[in-house]
């Protein structure tokens, strides 16, 4: 019976952003994501918030994107590696058990009052080592599910939920210092937490047994990882500027509450819209991406928008007004968008498929790289200032950038995915 709805031009546009949203457990893992991703913002809004109120110190206060990233240094490539070895909804549903137990006990301490500067690191170091052992496998459940005709559009859509969640988190957080302290978005991230491991739990990934890599050791599994690397141009350049952004851009985040307290002279509700004013550009951008019907040049959206990013933390790092500022942070958020969504895809249309896990596990230890760029910038905002600290990693970022641009230029190229032979009916019983 045909449908009494006619097929316009703007319909086939918006099937074609969304058509990923048509597989039942992707929808699930999107929304249990989502849920992750806004907790995980609201989780570093509040912490920094807290430290700064308890200590005053900048370099106290980067320690929060310091213990938040270092598990992911330490622990992604074994991540990887699970994500090879092990069912990988499974390992989902332990590693956010373990983060809705964490939530909770923080939530019981800040609710007494007796809480202490390091069960702040404590929690904040579980929950970045629950992300490291799970990320890659919950970037490969996408590829699982839709396979490689459906994955950018799938990562596109899984970083629309990501920057919505970069906009939402930390204006939600901001709002519930104000109103309720900072237990009182504890208690909201808990709750997103608990429904995100529900919806993990629910998901059904058909994984047929892998004995091959089950005899091999982690060491060995390592080795092939990097090997595999450092032959493929495409995989090396993406995780070269992966580093670039993680020690140079993202620290800035922690930088926020005392640019927003000490410079610009705004409340926590404020430096909770100053924070989603970067989201929303990353949730615009995203959305960008995930409309294009089809992306040939992946590298260039991914440089571009890396170089776009910098330039927004370049102006932020020079403005002493409210109004300036927000501008700053949305630009910068819309490049985010564009390294965001293309990082993932880069990795694994150009990956092997029994590479996949370990490739994408050496990403995670790319991303790893962030805590050193906490360090450096809590170290020189104390030592100098935190405006001074956020423009030398800014300038030092697109000076990186550059460079990488001159010595493998073939990056910018049009990708061609790897094509991988089918998987005899015998190796998937």
């Amino acid at each position: 019976m045909a449908s009494g709805v006619p097929i316009t031009g703007r319909n086939l546009h918006t099937q074609r952003t969304f058509r990923a949203l048509a597989d039942r457990g992707y929808v699930c893992l999107w929304l249990a994501n989502f849920l992750l991703y806004t907790s995980r913002w609201m989780q570093m809004t509040l912490l920094a918030w807290l430290i700064l109120d308890l200590t005053d110190s900048p370099f106290f206060v980067a320690l929060v994107g310091f213990f938040s990233s270092a598990p992911m240094f330490l622990l992604g490539l074994v991540g990887g590696i699970l994500a090879d070895r092990v069912h990988r909804q499974r390992l989902l549903s332990i590693s956010q058990g373990t983060n809705v137990m964490s939530s909770f006990l923080l939530m019981l301490l800040l609710s007494t009052g007796v809480v202490q500067v390091w069960h702040a690191y404590l929690a904040i170091l579980i929950t970045g080592a629950c992300w490291a052992l799970d990320t890659p496998s919950r970037r490969a459940v996408i590829y699982d599910l839709l396979g490689a005709e459906g994955v950018t559009n799938a990562l596109a859509l899984d970083s629309v939920g990501m920057n919505a969640s970069r906009m939402c988190g930390p204006a939600l957080a901001g709002v519930l210092i104000t109103l309720t302290g900072v237990q009182g978005g504890y208690m909201v991230i808990t709750l997103f937490c608990s429904i995100a491991w529900v919806l993990l739990w629910s998901l059904r990934i058909t994984q047929g047994p892998r004995p091959e890599r089950r005899q091999q050791s982690i060491g060995r599994n390592l080795l092939e990882g990097f090997r595999y690397v450092r032959g493929n141009q495409t995989i090396k350049a993406t995780l070269y500027i992966t580093v670039v952004m993680n020690v140079l851009l993202f620290p800035y985040v922690q930088m926020v509450p005392i640019m927003a307290r000490d410079v610009l002279h705004v409340d926590a509700a404020l430096m909770g819209a100053l924070q989603a004013a970067e989201g929303l550009g990353a949730l615009l951008g995203a959305v960008l991406i995930a409309s294009a019907v089809r992306i040939n040049y992946h590298g260039r959206v991914f440089l571009g928008g890396s170089l776009l990013a910098l330039v927004g933390l370049c102006v932020f790092s020079m403005s002493r007004w409210y109004i300036l500022s927000l501008p700053a942070l949305f630009f910068l958020g819309l490049g985010t968008a564009g390294f965001g969504a293309m990082q993932s895809t880069l990795v694994m249309l150009a990956a092997r498929e029994e590479m996949r896990g370990r490739t994408l596990g050496v990403l995670s230890l790319a991303i790893g790289t962030g805590p050193f760029g906490s360090l450096l910038m809590g170290a020189t905002a104390s030592a100098v200032h935190p405006v001074f600290a956020m423009r030398m990693h800014a300038l030092l970022g697109l000076v990186s950038l550059a460079g990488i641009m001159v010595l493998m230029p073939a990056f910018a190229d049009r990708t061609q995915p790897v094509r991988v032979s089918p998987i005899p009916r015998q190796a998937r019983s």
